[in-house]
């Protein structure tokens, strides 16, 4: 998830098509780049989790385990799209640096920490 994550705000946020690297089409909008970043790269979490992570565990009841999962990631996007918000609207920082430092970085830190929490209790329990 960090890395199409991170790859595909890069791009949308800091490339643009025609001008190369500096200010891509939506670098006015770095929270909803964000929000389509990690909504693209929690579909691939899914799969890792259920197939990998949490694979040695008993096939939870799909619905119930898809709208859990849902929840959480809404509830832990909140968490990542908090920190790149305060550093570009609280401390006024826009630069690629910062926005990977706080979006990217810090961000994916804070939420994975809470993802993970959360699968292992609500999304994939050991029953």
């Amino acid at each position: 998830m960090f890395l199409l994550d991170a790859a595909m705000y890069n791009l949308l946020v800091f490339w643009h098509p025609t001008q190369g690297w500096g200010e891509g089409l939506m670098h006015a909008d770095p929270l909803t780049a964000k929000v389509l970043t990690i909504a693209a790269a929690s579909c691939l979490t899914y799969l890792g989790n259920r197939l990998w992570t949490f694979g040695d565990r008993p096939r939870p009841d799909t619905t119930r385990s898809i709208m859990l999962f849902i929840l959480i990631n809404v509830i832990a996007s909140g968490l990542q799209l908090s920190c790149l918000g305060f550093s570009r609207y609280a401390l006024g920082l826009d630069s690629l640096l910062a926005d990977n430092i706080s979006g990217t970085l810090i961000g994916q830190i804070v939420s994975t920490s809470f993802r993970y929490v959360t699968y292992g209790r609500f999304v994939f329990p050991r029953r």
